[in-house]
């Protein structure tokens, strides 16, 4: 049996997907009320329940073989407190339901960002230390560095296997955070080009993430070992908005606006949003920024060369799959597809 959390959501979906393909039993954490016409069509058992409530998770993890643990509070925006419960709490949460069911690998979705915010051209990789210059209200990326050491000091305790994968950008269908927002201002003309656009984009298919994670957890030789799944192959921010722009049938992105002024704009956005505790993220946010214009590359060498990792879904064909998904989504056409 396999436990995931944040099976609805955008990676834990695509998980559940790959796991039933190879015809493994799949138990998907639900909470209640939550969307599940998608998790019905894969056949799963579903465990109502919360990272925020551990009775919920004692009953969820019984009979586990392995956890992915993708659940946690996503996006770059939002009160210190909700990263506090759901990413940096339900983490150690689950893990102790974990280890308390004796589950014999538990699989930590973490991030690139994990690493901090590294802008110059530069290569990380797995040897680079978490949480570099990590700014004030940096709270996606101080909860993701939190609950990672979390999860590696049950592990040094003997009191679990762990693997942790840390993910780029994210995209594919079943995507509802930034998809629409990308398609809008691709569509409208308003999108711009940070910097130059030659640098190299950290951004990968979620079914390619899914399927390096079901790999390692497989192994015994992953155990203790930590695994950027960060790109699908090398493509610019300029050739990754031109894709996009080609499928979408928009014409390409020709507008740019310096990375070091729209950084400089994100921050003071988000010094007007903290200041009167707007609930909705600025429309320009330093990570945001970083996330697209910065010059540094996060390495998946250790990936391919370890796991023998290759991304099945390559760009071309991904970002026609999450198109045709969202404009099936707006339709109506994909309710629960």
């Amino acid at each position: 049996m396999n436990l995931v959390t944040g099976a609805s959501g955008l990676l834990g979906s695509h998980i559940v997907e790959h796991l039933r393909k190879r015809g493994l039993p799949v138990r998907a954490l639900v909470r209640a009320g939550s969307d599940r016409r998608w998790l019905e069509t894969q056949g799963v058992e579903f465990a109502v329940g919360d990272v925020t409530d551990p009775a919920s998770l004692s009953i969820a993890c019984a009979g586990v073989d392995a956890v992915y643990h993708s659940a946690a509070k996503v996006g770059d925006w939002g009160p210190w407190e909700d990263f506090q419960r759901i990413t940096i709490d339900g983490t150690r949460n689950i893990v102790d339901a974990a280890a308390a069911a004796r589950v014999r690998r538990f699989v930590h979705i973490s991030s690139i960002s994990a690493y901090g915010y590294h802008t110059k051209d530069v290569t990380v990789d797995e040897t680079y230390d978490l949480g570099y210059k990590l700014y004030r209200w940096a709270y996606y990326s101080r909860s993701k560095v939190a609950a990672e050491r979390l999860v590696w000091a049950a592990h040094k305790a003997g009191r679990i296997e762990v693997t942790v994968i840390r993910p780029a950008w994210i995209y594919g269908p079943r995507d509802r955070t930034t998809i629409k927002r990308l398609y809008n201002m691709i569509k409208t003309g308003r999108a711009k080009i940070l910097g130059r656009g030659d640098n190299r984009l950290n951004v990968v298919y979620a079914g390619n993430i899914a399927e390096a994670a079901i790999a390692a957890a497989a192994r015994p030789d992953c155990n203790g070992e930590a695994f950027n799944i960060s790109n699908d192959g090398v493509i610019t921010q300029q050739e990754y908005f031109d894709l996009w722009a080609r499928t979408i049938g928009s014409p390409p992105v020709r507008r740019h606006a310096p990375y070091k002024a729209a950084y400089f704009v994100g921050f003071v956005l988000e010094c007007l949003g903290h200041a009167f505790k707007c609930k909705k993220p600025p429309f320009i946010t330093r990570y945001a920024v970083w996330l697209m214009g910065r010059r540094s590359y996060f390495s998946a060498e250790k990936a391919r060369q370890k796991l023998g990792w290759k991304s099945t879904i390559t760009y071309d064909v991904g970002v026609p799959l999450t198109v045709q998904w969202y404009l099936e989504q707006r339709t109506g056409e994909g309710a629960g597809a």
